[in-house]
């Protein structure tokens, strides 16, 4: 495979070190503090350290990991302290922090937590970010129109510093801003449309980064139901991504007040209406439910609250007209 891999880098005149970006296992989790599944973690991130140096490749996406109930600041020093040490038992490999598009115990899902990460990591050359897109919006960063767009990456800038930026997850979004839902969307079918992806790839800043596509590859019918295979396995078409591609790099240079950039525009949006529509109601309807529950939770403390003053207030009573 190492052989195979390295000839049709040669042969498609691909530069792995710049445009490669593996992504690490979901399973990997380099916060933990438990030493048994920390030291499971922390081997399997640091095999595929050393997979990417021999295959060449410079950079290595991962996830930040969760702080399984454990302080933020206790997690994120852990994490930290992971790969300060798998730094230094490899050579050249850097580890870019994906952002996350959950809160809770997540980390990533703010610009704040890869700051303090990176803070904490020794060699600065080893640790980058990877901007996902629809991560960003679900948690609650803004990159629809021009100004929220570059309000966002100031933000970043501010936060992180751009110079962390070393590549990119193209994803539309499903689920509406500060949803905290990581649904991805092909793009321009999501919440964030098409004009998102004009602003990004239209950013001096992004050029020469690598960009990576996750968007669904499902083959669905008119109504949206996916279709399965003899074997009942959902059907893919990878030519979606290649569609894609093609789209995202005609938006170069694009005039969005164009004809062929609105009509696009419309149609894709058409196309994921259904789907945001649903996606709309799940989330406010979970909104509801949850200020139910905290009015409730918040009415009860109330009734308690006046129920230890009323029981107060009558042994006050009591000791007032006591003999004592």
């Amino acid at each position: 495979h190492q052989t195979a891999f390295l000839s049709n880098c040669k042969i498609h005149q691909y530069d792995q070190a710049k445009h490669a970006l593996p992504h690490g296992s979901y399973l990997v989790n380099l916060a933990h503090t438990e030493p048994a599944r920390a030291t499971q973690a922390y081997d399997a991130f640091v095999d595929d350290l050393r997979r990417c140096e021999r295959l060449g490749i410079q950079l290595y996406n991962f996830h930040p990991g969760n702080t399984v109930s454990k302080p933020r600041e206790e997690a994120i020093a852990h994490l930290a302290g992971q790969l300060n040490k798998a730094h230094s038992e490899t050579r050249s490999v850097v580890t870019v922090l994906e952002n996350m598009a959950a809160g809770g115990n997540v980390l990533g899902s703010t610009f704040e937590d890869l700051r303090d990460i990176i803070a904490l990591t020794s060699d600065k050359s080893r640790v980058g970010v990877c901007l996902d897109t629809c991560h960003a919006f679900a948690a609650g960063y803004d990159l629809r129109s021009p100004a929220a767009f570059e309000a966002t990456m100031r933000q970043f800038d501010d936060v992180v510093g751009v110079r962390y930026l070393r590549a990119l997850h193209l994803n539309d979004s499903k689920a509406p801003l500060a949803s905290h839902r990581d649904l991805h969307a092909n793009i321009g079918t999501g919440f964030l449309g098409l004009r998102a992806f004009h602003n990004l790839l239209n950013d001096p800043r992004f050029h020469g980064l690598p960009m990576v596509l996750e968007t669904p590859i499902e083959v669905r019918d008119a109504d949206g139901t996916a279709l399965k295979d003899d074997k009942g396995k959902e059907r893919e078409d990878k030519g979606i991504w290649a569609a894609e591609i093609k789209m995202l790099e005609g938006l170069v240079g694009m005039d969005v007040e164009s004809a062929s950039f609105v009509e696009m525009e419309t149609r894709l949006a058409r196309k994921g209406e259904s789907e945001r529509r649903r996606l709309q109601e799940q989330v406010e309807r979970r909104e509801e439910e949850r200020e139910r529950k905290r009015k409730g939770k918040e009415g009860r403390g109330k009734a308690k609250a006046r129920g230890k003053q009323k029981d107060m207030a009558e042994t006050d009573s009591e000791e007032l007209f006591s003999d004592g």
